[in-house]
């Protein structure tokens, strides 16, 4: 059974820094491309970085340049830095195998003064 458990969310003042963690367990982690999505209130999911299995890496326009995605395959973890974030960042960040359907609970991420 694929289980997926994002940490490290909270509450920092813009231009602050955070460090995301998704811990997974029941796949083959160093198989799978890992995603971090976004959903904020009243709007739609949305993918904010991607790490393939071989450590490539992909990020959505509205990140670039302020978060970097990684991962540890030994200890079967994802994580995501983000710097420099802004009320805009505000939102429920949720780790994805790509290809499989489960969700974590995501880890609420607000960006407030």
């Amino acid at each position: 059974q694929v289980q997926l458990v994002e940490s490290g969310g909270g509450l920092v003042e813009p231009g602050g820094s955070l460090r995301l963690s998704c811990a997974a367990s029941g796949i083959i982690f160093s198989a799978y491309t890992m995603d971090w999505y976004r959903q904020a209130p009243g709007k739609q999911r949305e993918l904010v970085a991607r790490i393939t299995s071989g450590g490539s890496t992909n990020y959505a326009d509205f990140v670039k340049g302020r978060f970097m995605i990684s991962r540890d395959n030994a200890k079967n973890m994802v994580y995501l830095q983000m710097n420099s974030l802004t009320p805009e960042d505000t939102a429920v960040y949720y780790c994805k195998a790509r290809g499989l359907v489960s969700w974590g609970r995501g880890t609420q991420v607000t960006v407030s003064s």
